[in-house]
Formats: C-alpha cells, sequence, structure tokens
C-alpha cells in the first residue's frame, strides 16, 4: 500500500464515478480485475487493424456485468498504444438509422468525443487536422531544409496534402471529404478562420442542406443519416495516413436497437449492423474496428433481436464446435460471464485500499469482512439472478463512505455477525475455505 501511489484526480473519478453506478473514464487500470482471455482477443483485433485489417465485436452481458467496463479498458489501451477511438452510446435518439436524423446524432456523437492519446477527453477533430499540417511541414523541414515562411513550403506542404487525400479519392465520398481537407488546409495557410470552421463543421455534420455546404465550401453533398457510416471509413483511412494506427469506434447500449418497436426502423438498423460486419469481415474497410455493447436478449431474441435477422443470425451464431470452449473468443461475439469469486474479493480489496488512499486512513476491514459482505450481498432474495458486479461495487462503496464519514459505526453493525454453519462450526476458518464454499 505504502508503493503504491494514485494521483488524487485519479482516485476522486475512481471513487465518484463507482459511487455512482458508472464507469470510469480514467484510473481503470487500478481497478481491472479478470477477463484476461477477452482482453487478450481483443488486443489480437487490434494488431490487426494496426497491420490494415479491420475488427467487428459484440460485446454482450448482463446489466452491470463489465461490458462498458471493459469496452472503457480497451479504448484507453487503444490510445496510449497510437490508435484514434471514438465513442457513443445509442438511445432513442441516437440510433445507427434513422427517419429523424438518428444516424447521423450518432456520427456527430462519435465525433465530438473523437479521442488521441494527447487529446483522451474528447474534442481531437481539430488537434487531428492541426497535428497533421504540423507534421507535413516538420517532415519539410527535417528534410528539405526549409524554413516555415518559404513561398515553396506551402506548394510543397499542398503535394503532401494532396498525396494523402488523392488515395482517399478513389473511395465512396473519398473526393468530397478530400476537398473538405483541403479547405481546411487553405484556411489555415490563408489565416481565414470561417473556412476553417466551416470545413470542421462539414466534418462533423453540421451542416443542413447541401446547397449551405456549396456556398461555404463549394461541396455539393452533407454526411446525413444514409452516408454517415462511410465517412467513417474515411475517417479510418484518414487517420491511418497520418501517423495513426487506425480508428476505433466504440458503441455501447446497443439494447437500444432491440427495444425499437417498430419493425421496419429496427430492421433497417440491423441491416446497417449487417453492412458494417461485412465490410470488416470482407476487407471492405481498413484500419477500422468497431465494438458494439449490448444484452444477451439483444443479439439472441429471435422475435426481435439480432437473431431475428437471419443474415445477421447466420454470422454471429457460434458453429457446431464454436461452444467447446468456454474461452474461445474467436468468434465476432465475446459473451462476457460473471466475475469469479476470488476476483470480485481482489476488486473490493483494491476499491478499499483505494478509498484510504484518497481519504487519507488506514484501512480497518480485513479480508473475512470482505468476504462476510460478498456472502450476505449473495444470500439476498433473488441475488442468484440479479446481483452483478456494480450493484455489489455501489453497495461496498456506500459501506466505506458510512464507515469512513461515521467513525461510530461498525462493520457488523452495517453488514451484521458472521454466522454460524449447521452444528456450531464456524463457518469458514481461512479466505481460502471461505471462497471455496461461496458463490457470486
Amino acid at each position: 500500500m505504502n508503493e503504491w501511489k494514485i494521483p488524487k484526480r485519479m482516485t476522486t473519478a475512481l471513487i465518484n464515478s463507482l459511487t455512482a453506478g458508472v464507469v470510469p473514464r480514467i484510473g481503470l487500470e487500478h481497478v481491472a480485475v479478470g477477463r484476461r482471455a477477452e482482453i487478450e482477443a481483443i488486443l489480437r483485433e487490434l494488431n490487426n487493424i494496426a497491420e490494415g485489417g479491420a475488427g467487428f465485436k459484440l460485446i454482450t452481458g448482463r446489466y452491470g456485468s463489465g461490458k462498458s467496463f471493459l469496452l472503457q479498458t480497451i479504448r484507453n489501451y487503444a490510445m496510449d498504444r497510437g490508435f484514434a477511438v471514438a465513442d457513443a452510446d445509442l438511445s432513442p435518439e441516437r440510433r445507427l438509422v434513422g427517419t429523424k436524423g438518428q444516424g447521423l446524432a450518432t456520427y456527430r456523437e462519435l465525433l465530438s468525443h473523437l479521442s488521441t492519446r494527447t487529446r483522451p477527453d474528447g474534442g481531437a477533430l481539430e488537434t487531428i487536422l492541426q497535428k497533421w499540417i504540423s507534421g507535413l511541414q516538420q517532415k519539410l523541414m527535417r528534410e528539405q531544409g526549409m524554413d516555415p515562411g518559404q513561398p515553396e513550403m506551402i506548394s510543397e506542404v499542398e503535394k503532401e496534402i494532396f498525396a494523402v487525400t488523392s488515395e482517399m479519392r478513389s473511395l465512396v465520398h473519398g473526393f468530397d471529404f478530400a476537398k473538405v481537407l483541403a479547405s481546411y488546409w487553405n484556411g489555415h495557410k490563408l489565416g481565414n478562420e470561417d473556412l476553417k470552421q466551416d470545413a470542421l463543421r462539414w466534418l462533423r455534420g453540421e451542416f443542413a442542406t447541401r446547397t449551405e455546404s456549396r456556398n461555404a465550401l463549394g461541396v455539393g453533398v452533407i454526411i446525413d443519416d444514409d452516408n454517415w457510416y462511410d465517412y467513417m471509413k474515411l475517417w479510418a483511412e484518414f487517420t491511418a495516413a497520418i501517423g495513426y494506427k487506425g480508428l476505433l469506434l466504440f458503441i455501447d447500449e446497443g439494447v437500444n436497437l432491440y427495444k425499437i418497436t417498430n419493425s421496419v426502423s429496427r430492421q433497417s438498423n440491423y441491416e446497417k449492423l449487417l453492412t458494417m460486419f461485412n465490410d470488416t469481415m470482407q476487407g471492405k474497410a481498413e484500419h477500422l474496428g468497431i465494438f458494439i455493447g449490448g444484452t444477451p436478449q439483444f443479439v439472441e431474441d429471435h422475435r426481435r433481436g439480432l437473431f431475428s435477422y437471419e443474415a445477421l443470425r447466420s454470422r454471429l451464431a457460434a458453429g457446431r464446435y464454436g461452444n467447446a470452449a468456454s474461452n474461445n473468443f474467436s468468434g465476432p461475439i465475446i459473451p462476457l460471464e460473471m466475475l469469479s469469486s476470488e476476483e470480485i474479493l481482489v476488486l473490493l480489496q483494491k476499491l478499499r485500499d483505494i478509498h484510504a488512499m484518497h481519504y487519507e486512513y488506514t484501512p480497518q476491514l480485513t479480508d473475512d469482512q470482505l468476504l462476510h459482505f460478498m456472502q450476505e450481498a449473495s444470500s439476498r432474495l433473488g441475488a442468484d439472478e440479479l446481483l452483478t458486479p456494480r450493484e455489489l461495487v455501489r453497495d461496498f462503496m456506500d459501506l466505506l463512505h458510512t464507515l469512513q464519514g461515521s467513525p461510530g459505526t461498525t462493520f457488523e453493525s452495517l453488514v451484521g455477525e458472521r454466522k454460524q454453519a449447521e452444528g456450531g462450526e464456524q463457518s469458514g476458518s481461512s479466505v481460502d475455505d471461505l471462497l471455496a464454499e461461496f458463490e457470486l
């Protein structure tokens, strides 16, 4: 404990988020337990994406089982290793397609959360463009000894920009995407802030009409509900071309597609999901990773879930030998099992120590007391079906806050005394004995 130091900013974020039952954006590495096999499978996928491939994974699990935590962990890992990442939660207002701009709303959400290692909290769009232009200038200064003020520098930068964008022109909507990038460069070159902002607005999908876009940038198309995913493929190509390893999309709360009551609208969203799956599996996308979180019902329900769409079911369902091993995550679906009792205990130990570090006191709870807390939680009515790591962590954080804020309160007065087993014997003489009999 003495050698384990976490910045106050990080412990604050961890404690506040976990107390509220939401996934922290930072510090996840300090509370992560288990999921080794799942993470290794996703990291293999990232290696393929970095080499120019594409990936698609559905992370499934019950509410509170750790889907969002795993997605956030991979997001942070990917940023540290040179990927650009974007994340969004689906909702009634944000879908993959919709008649009221719900698909475009998802694109805007993803772009607003576009993040990199140097800009981990979102809003990295302009940072990426500035890094690109600055990198081109530094390259010319280094290789050709040019001075930033030389007229030749501008023409050489434009050649480099054309080299990147010309490769994109052959892609769907690539010509318009490249033209807007060139407009951003022209705004930068001329000191025309309005032109730069118009280019950024277009890239963020904020132009409402083609006429508005044509007047501002000379581009007769806009990003809309129908084509937003094509532009995500272009972003993946672009980020890889300027030095990132690729673009990863983390889309959570997929169950909101399952909840769409209109069957035609629901099927349209599943059709878009099928397009994403086919593109990544068939090599039609490069340097693009798509990770979607959802409940097992969202995937497996044959009436309204993904399996109700035959083209998806035939691609996603495990083959004859796919379920032979519980840790076989080579397929498109990664199902999350509940954490083991040992992993839960390790998690509670970490939370106990982080709470004590943050509030600067010596932790008092013993491992036996942590196990007693786990047993009490699992013995509640229906806990075998309803108890999840999220609920357990929230209850435990409440317990820690109460014990720390009320010095006269004891653990036993809140949780109760440990019960004795039948025959008067102690229910376990050690942590190992207790874990051997404990199930969550």
